[in-house]
């Protein structure tokens, strides 16, 4: 009698006996993730670094047509290049939200310090014309948001054909790509408003991840006490509220899998609307506290600014 045939977790017909060892393989994977790579980190800093372009000679139709093009060929880059990733490490939703919710968030805080976060300075020296704080925040929050639509779009596009191990593959990459963006976004905007988080690059970032998942600004005692950052980026109640986060943001892409691109403007438009509203909060936290350090702004002006600021 032939043995029966299932579908496995890369959408391949295998034998029960094989699906049982691929699952006793990847129970011992599963506890140590392997890092998302290099790879990963370049793609979303050079999609971010795209979707903050001014183009000030452009007409805004053609601005926004440009920003979807640019933007969804370097999500789709992003998308597969984590796809591929999770695909090695057996990340699937076969084994249930809750499981799932904790594999992504072990993703994301392995994964974390690798976000490349940009200094001050470097923000300044990118973006010149940004005269105040809240110009700077402004033009990062919109790269922020053009880049979780494009992840959106990207993910909602690759449904077209449907084939379920790979959808769950789908929505978990763009799940962790939108909230590295977010991450991203809400470190950068804490240096623009003059109060980063301080400690261990792995402490930084796990305090960040902790902010992304209260979707609120780094409570301002917590930055002036780098003990109290380190408990937030450490303590078992952030892994929860990550975890319900995350669980809570891919079971939201699901209408994103709709297909004939209809999905795709869908996870478009809330994820845009989802990093706006995140970016309109954290700059609400920040601007409602003062800042650790007044100069702080003058200090980090491009070198030929820093005269005429002084």
């Amino acid at each position: 009698m032939n043995q029966p045939l299932v579908v496995g977790v890369a959408g391949r017909r295998v034998g029960t006996r094989k699906v049982m060892g691929l699952i006793r393989r990847r129970r011992r994977q599963d506890s140590v993730p392997e890092p998302a790579g290099e790879d990963v980190a370049g793609e979303l800093a050079a999609l971010a670094t795209e979707m903050e372009r001014d183009l000030p000679e452009a007409s805004p139709a053609v601005r926004e047509a440009w920003y979807r093009r640019k933007g969804g060929q370097r999500a789709r880059e992003l998308i597969r290049t984590l796809t591929r990733v999770l695909g090695r490490s057996g990340l699937v939703a076969a084994k249930g939200a809750g499981w799932g919710g904790k594999a992504l968030a072990d993703r994301l805080l392995l994964a974390a310090p690798r976000i490349p976060i940009r200094s001050l300075a470097t923000l300044r020296a990118q973006h010149p014309t940004a005269a105040t704080p809240e110009e700077l925040a402004e033009l990062i929050s919109l790269g922020a948001c053009r880049s979780s639509s494009a992840l959106g779009a990207g993910a909602g596009a690759a449904a077209m054909l449907p084939v379920p191990p790979a959808m769950a593959l789908e929505i978990a990459a763009e799940t962790l790509s939108v909230a590295a963006v977010e991450i991203k976004l809400i470190a950068e905007l804490h240096e623009i408003y003059g109060m980063p988080a301080v400690g261990t690059v792995a402490q930084r970032a796990g305090a960040y991840v902790g902010a992304w998942a209260d979707g609120r600004g780094i409570d301002r005692a917590a930055l002036i006490r780098p003990a109290s950052l380190a408990a937030l980026a450490v303590g078992s109640e952030v892994r929860q509220k990550l975890r319900k986060r995350l669980t809570r943001s891919t079971l939201r892409k699901l209408p994103s899998l709709i297909p004939l691109l209809i999905g795709a403007g869908i996870g478009a438009t809330m994820n845009r609307r989802d990093t706006r509203k995140l970016a309109n909060q954290v700059r609400a936290d920040l601007t409602g506290h003062k800042v650790l350090d007044p100069g702080y702004w003058a200090a980090a002006a491009p070198a030929g600014e820093r005269a005429v600021e002084a």
